[in-house]
């Protein structure tokens, strides 16, 4: 084979010293998977997706149009509902409010579960094992069984109807599930890395910052996505601890928009899907990054 035949082989990526009319394995086309799967995976999204969709598109259609057809879609599409929640200030204060309590609990998660699983990972002490496992327990225990005790220690410490009431247990119940999360990841930084550091001289917090915070990033995100999707989200906490509506978060503003609005079924139906739209629009932007975060702790 001359050079510049062998050239235009290898440049179409073939194997040279392949036999004539034999075509390379890597030319094949990828095989499909059984059908059945296919199938199975989007009936699975068709559930998921179909109430949200129904919800959205609701909200663009009249209570005749839904009383006569349900199932249709909007002729004509309306736009009037959308408008009028978005030109109401009772909705942007639930918002502010959903968006103070998430922000801060993601803070006060990510911060204080960072540091601890730090200690946990690193460090040799007596209780170290113990420790871990009441973290661990901690993922057996949701909020809902602890809500009555709960609302009593908020209420001797004068938190009703504030939403730090709302954002300092967050942040306790979010503790576990970050903690667990971000061990793996603390404990596969080489001690050599560590060792290196403290040779040029740098302190164990000075480690901390410069090495662990970026290394540990993967798994800094993804808790903190996933830390910020529950608070956007939560209901129970927000509904015992919050009395007046000036207070409440999104959750408890569907809850009372429906009440009050019972007979404009597609206006309740506009409120709910712009409730539920940045946390669906923050968990399809970084996705990605919640599954990579959690085959990294897994891997760990």
């Amino acid at each position: 084979m001359s050079a510049t035949s062998a050239n235009s082989w290898l440049s179409s990526g073939a194997d040279p010293d392949a036999p004539a009319g034999r075509r390379n394995p890597r030319d094949r086309p990828e095989k499909w998977g059984n059908p059945v799967t296919y199938f199975i995976a989007l009936l699975f999204v068709a559930v998921c997706v179909a109430p949200v969709l129904y919800i959205v598109i609701g909200g663009f259609r009249t209570n005749s149009q839904i009383t006569t057809n349900p199932a249709a879609l909007p002729h004509p599409w309306v736009t009037t509902n959308y408008a009028g929640i978005l030109k109401s200030t009772t909705f942007w204060g639930e918002f502010a409010n959903s968006v103070i309590v998430a922000l801060a609990s993601t803070v006060g998660i990510v911060v204080l579960s960072l540091m601890v699983s730090f200690v946990i990972a690193r460090y040799d002490f007596k209780l170290k094992g113990a420790m871990y496992s009441l973290f661990a327990a901690g993922l057996m225990f949701p909020l809902v069984i602890a809500i009555t005790p709960l609302y009593i220690v908020i209420k001797d410490l004068g938190l009703i109807d504030n939403l730090l009431g709302v954002i300092l247990p967050q942040i306790a119940f979010g503790l576990p599930t970050t903690v667990i999360i971000l061990v793996p990841f603390l404990r596969a930084i080489p001690n050599e890395i560590e060792e290196a550091a403290a040779i040029d001289g740098s302190s164990r917090l000075g480690f901390f910052f410069r090495m662990v915070v970026p290394l540990s990033l993967p798994g800094v995100v993804t808790v903190g996505i996933l830390a910020f999707i529950g608070s956007w989200n939560n209901y129970v906490l927000p509904l015992y601890i919050l009395n007046s509506q000036a207070n409440y978060t999104l959750p408890l503003g569907v809850q009372a928009f429906s009440s009050q609005y019972s007979s404009d079924t597609a206006k309740v139906l506009a409120f709910t899907s712009l409730a539920m739209l940045p946390a669906l629009v923050f968990f399809s932007i970084f996705q990605k990054r919640i599954v990579g975060g959690l085959t990294g702790a897994l891997k760990g």
